[in-house]
């Protein structure tokens, strides 16, 4: 009789709870980022990668990344639409928003899977190359959305200088294609090659962005394995001072992929 009552209620839970790791692995999930993200590969496959392990706990039904190493999400005055560039450093095409306009290709060939999710993980080029990037901390949240009403997307892309900006742009972009995508934000990892404090800013800057649009950011400059002080003294968790080795991409991943699982909604 125990027994039977046990299995009835097993049953009931069963039936009545959602089954969150059914909905995991039914998502097709779209990475966009910048080297830390990149070194994971096209296929999220290479260990020295976060969206490695993360598609590892995640278990989704499709993982692709997007991601360009040296990619910033702050324009220039001369950047223009190029879907097509690879070189694997600063750019001034090498954007988030190039990284937008190649996912959307990718679905209009039928390459991807309408994304169910959208990860984005950059700021760390914003913060280290100030010279290239001058403006990028010249406006904040406030800035950028004053004008609530206004459609920010008509704005041309070599208007979009500074990181409030582009995160705006490039999340209303993905929006407008992929209206039915959760998006999730993430804050760029502490590193040696840039002030912690500028990362931080950034940080800041992002989520506060993401917050005017109900999109979530998950703050890896508080929360990763990733520590600059830590890293300056010997390196723990990169082989470099800002790009992860395989034990930190591990850590990374897993921690992403926990603060991933608290987000999504099914």
């Amino acid at each position: 009789m125990i027994r039977l009552v046990l299995f009835l209620s097993i049953m009931l839970l069963s039936t009545i709870m959602p089954d969150a790791a059914r909905a995991q692995q039914q998502l097709h999930i779209a990475i966009l980022g910048d080297s830390n993200t990149w070194l994971g590969g096209d296929e999220c496959d290479n260990q020295k990668g976060w969206n490695k392990w993360f598609k590892d706990i995640l278990q989704p039904a499709s993982c692709r990344s997007y991601a360009r190493s040296g990619a910033t999400w702050t324009h220039t005055t001369k950047t223009k639409r190029d879907t097509k560039e690879n070189i694997g450093k600063l750019g001034k095409d090498n954007v988030i928003f190039n990284q937008v306009m190649r996912l959307k290709e990718a679905y209009d060939r039928g390459e991807q899977h309408k994304p169910d999710l959208i990860l984005i993980a950059a700021g760390t080029n914003d913060a280290w190359f100030k010279k290239e990037r001058p403006n990028a901390f010249n406006k904040d949240a406030d800035d950028v959305f004053a004008e609530s009403s206004k459609d920010f997307r008509k704005n041309d892309i070599d208007e979009i200088l500074t990181l409030a900006e582009a995160v705006r742009y490039d999340c209303e972009w993905l929006s407008h294609f992929f209206p039915e995508a959760q998006i999730i934000l993430l804050s760029p990892l502490q590193t040696t090659a840039a002030p912690t404090e500028l990362i931080h800013q950034a940080g800041d800057i992002i989520e506060e962005c993401g917050r005017r649009m109900s999109i979530n950011t998950i703050r890896q400059d508080y929360g990763s394995c990733v520590n600059a002080m830590h890293e300056k003294e010997a390196y723990r968790y990169t082989y470099d001072g800002t790009h992860t080795s395989v034990e930190g991409a591990k850590r990374n991943g897993y921690y992403i992929a926990r603060q991933v699982k608290s987000m999504l909604y099914y």
